[in-house]
């Protein structure tokens, strides 16, 4: 689907959204997620002071999917099939740097027209209760409103951001909270209901890339009785990057001070060969 993003269409969308000068951080700090679900080690900087210089160097440890990132095509396989985007098999990853996020970056990054769909603001004026710590899924149908009440109108190679209120919620958390959150037994969070209309609504709007402030997108634990999840369709099947723990806060807040809901996305992944997945670098300019 990042074929979608063609010279046209990035032209056309620099054009186009790009109006005040204005430029807003989509990343959560490395070390913002301070206790991972699922055993993920969390971020560690070392600072190595180079004496008798006054020089520093400093060495970074993370698991990637511990802050806001892009899930790339070796991330999320098909489950039942057992392979990856355009069938490439475990095997393959251990001999070459195939679907590598670094292909992505040569190509010069996801970089395009970003739209906005804030949830979270829809929801509260409706009355509909936000809750991003269970595997409540979020309705297709109620996207579907918001864009129409909003007048969203997408197009063609466009990149989707939903904010659904979770960084919002996990900020005003104590650390001890933070803490118990990512000990449960069984993780759950909120996300993007998934089956095969909302697969249906992604392909037909022909999205280049998806993402939210989510940890998974869609609702997790990730399952679908009958195997359409987003993670098996978007990245194994269909080569469309998965975006989680988007900082759409402070975005949300100028979209909707200027009544607009587009923007210009430049977002340049980490240049690592064969590289799961990566902290997006995102930057909103509008």
């Amino acid at each position: 689907m990042l074929n979608l993003l063609t010279p046209e269409t990035v032209r056309q969308a620099a054009a186009e959204e790009i109006r005040d000068g204005v430029r807003i951080s989509l990343d959560l700090p490395l070390d913002r997620i301070r206790h991972s679900s699922y055993g993920r080690k969390p971020f560690v900087k070392e600072l190595i002071n180079k004496a008798p210089r006054f020089v520093n160097d400093d060495v970074l440890t993370f698991n990637t999917q511990t802050s806001t990132q892009w899930d790339g095509f070796r991330h999320y396989g098909n489950q039942k099939h057992k392979c990856y985007y355009n069938g490439h098999c475990l095997e393959d990853f251990k001999t070459s740097g195939v679907l590598g996020v670094d292909a992505w970056t040569k190509k010069g990054g996801i970089t395009g027209r970003g739209i906005l769909l804030d949830y979270a603001h829809w929801a509260s004026t409706h009355n509909i209760p936000l809750t991003p710590f269970t595997s409540t899924p979020i309705p297709l149908t109620h996207l579907q409103s918001l864009m129409t009440e909003y007048s969203i109108r997408p197009r063609p190679g466009d990149i989707l951001f939903i904010r659904t209120g979770f960084t919002a919620a996990f900020n005003a958390l104590t650390s001890q909270e933070e803490e118990s959150l990512a000990n449960r037994p069984a993780p759950s969070f909120a996300g993007i209901q998934n089956g095969e209309d909302t697969l249906r609504w992604l392909w037909e709007n022909q999205f280049t890339a998806v993402a939210s402030d989510t940890p998974s997108f869609e609702p997790s634990p990730i399952n679908h009785p009958q195997g359409m999840t987003l993670h098996e369709w978007c990245l194994a099947g269909w080569g469309m990057p998965i975006g989680e723990y988007f900082d759409l806060e402070e975005l949300a807040e100028y979209c909707r001070g200027k009544g607009r809901w587009g923007f210009f996305l430049c977002s340049v992944p980490l240049n690592v060969p064969g590289g799961v997945a990566s902290p997006p670098n995102a930057v909103a300019i509008l």
